[in-house]
């Protein structure tokens, strides 16, 4: 399994991330998580929308409920052809939790606990934590990574801006 080292950083503290990197124009690869209700959540059933996949470390964190809920804000606004996905290693219970009390009705979260498939396929499996970096991937409706936002800092938020341009450059 590939590893990359100090590729990101805890309060500066550098962390080894395992699994395939991945670069912009690779085909997403599929993968399957869990969301809150336990059912099974696969890349592939998006076919032909626009898909953001934020890779978080944990919706228990400041940062990461932050992030998830612009993100839910923002795809009230992007329409029926964008989904955003919210990754994590949290147990589907605690995702379904944070679902109720952050009002996240517009992003699908889903559990990478089992397997860490997902986390493997993209690069973004911190080996010292078994958490996910926090990471932005854009994918297009072809299912081609089209943008990736690797941020360094796990304690600092992704630039929105960036990443949201990215998306309405695919509409």
């Amino acid at each position: 399994m590939q590893e990359r080292t100090q590729a990101v950083t805890m309060q500066g503290r550098s962390l080894t991330l395992v699994g395939q990197e991945r670069k912009a124009g690779d085909r997403a690869p599929d993968f399957e998580a869990q969301d809150p209700d336990l059912s099974p959540v696969r890349l592939s059933s998006f076919k032909g929308k626009i898909v953001v996949i934020s890779s978080v470390p944990s919706l228990d964190t400041p940062v990461c409920d932050l992030e998830t809920r612009r993100f839910n804000q923002e795809a009230g606004q992007m329409g029926d052809d964008v989904v955003i996905l919210t990754v994590s290693m949290d147990l589907p219970f605690a995702q379904k939790r944070w679902c109720g009390a952050a009002g996240g009705d517009r992003v699908i979260t889903v559990s990478d606990h089992r397997d860490a498939q997902f986390g493997t396929a993209y690069g973004v499996l911190i080996k010292e934590l078994r958490l996910l970096a926090r990471c932005v991937f854009v994918i297009d409706r072809q299912g081609i990574i089209r943008y990736i936002q690797l941020v360094k800092e796990l304690s600092e938020e992704p630039d929105y801006d960036e990443v949201l341009d990215r998306v309405r450059s695919l509409d």
